[in-house]
């Protein structure tokens, strides 16, 4: 009885070390792996530099996502008017539309700078009417001094500024997720939402520019002269902007810039 309880003993504290050795490297096994993951979080997180050259170019980007909202929801894209003196009365007409809505205002002609043949600008004081237009629920066509507007194209251009607007959106997400969560992969992402944004918008304005030109060719019984205005200017630069935006979110999102990567091959040479 005393030899087998003298062996249990024994077997005991020879387990006992072993079991602790076990204990002791499973501990070591979870704290190296514990340690990975705060290194790899430490690695994920983004640096002050790298987070202040985002939130620049996220500047520029929201610089021209505010300039296409302007330049959309405004109605001076393009101004038509006919000779001053085309109605033989103190008063002119002069019209201006964009891609919602058209407003035909009357203008005194005395208001009208002598040198300039047409009636207009649009922004002269006088009497507005505007009306939006009906491509989108009855889907008729508009006219205007008695041109028609050719309904495909002009939904078109609106289709791709909106397409645009919702680009930008994402893009915008993408950036504040990666600004809060300290996460580098959400740029290239938001760079194509952005680059591709700044293409639509200047593609919506190549298209609008077709339609005001079919319009002018439907009917030649009234003479206008037509000029794109300020509402256009903000789309095309809005889509330079986004894609100069686009392309910094791209160069940021590359493990090393290129003009490190030129300065270290100077260096090196």
């Amino acid at each position: 009885m005393w030899s087998n309880f003298f062996m249990q003993e024994e077997e005991g504290r020879g387990a006992g070390p072993g079991g602790g050795a076990g204990g002791g490297l499973m501990g070591s096994m979870g704290g190296a792996r514990g340690g990975a993951k705060r290194r790899a979080g430490a690695a994920s997180a983004l640096s002050d530099s790298q987070e202040g050259k985002i939130k620049l170019a996220f500047f520029v980007a929201i610089v021209g996502v505010t300039l296409t909202v302007l330049g959309v929801g405004t109605e001076f894209w393009v101004e038509l008017s006919p000779p001053k003196s085309f109605y033989g009365n103190q008063t002119c007409l002069a019209a201006h539309y964009g891609l919602w809505k058209k407003c035909l205002r009357t203008l005194w002609v005395s208001d009208v700078d002598p040198e300039r043949e047409s009636c207009g600008p649009a922004e002269l004081p006088g009497e507005s009417n505007c009306t939006y237009f009906k491509f989108f629920t009855s889907g008729e066509n508009a006219v205007i001094f008695k041109k028609t507007t050719t309904k495909s194209l002009n939904i078109s251009a609106s289709i791709l500024s909106l397409l645009s607007i919702t680009m930008m959106v994402m893009g915008s997400i993408c950036i504040t997720m990666a600004l809060s969560k300290g996460v580098e992969f959400l740029l290239k992402p938001a760079s194509f939402c952005f680059i591709l944004s700044g293409l639509l918008v200047l593609v919506s304005v190549i298209v609008f520019h077709q339609s005001v030109l079919s319009l002018l060719t439907s009917d030649h019984s009234v003479p206008l002269h037509h000029e794109l205005s300020w509402s256009v200017a903000c789309v095309g630069a809005a889509g330079a902007i986004l894609i100069l935006g686009g392309v910094c979110f791209l160069l940021l999102s590359l493990p090393t810039s290129p003009w490190e990567r030129c300065l270290s091959k100077r260096s090196t040479t």
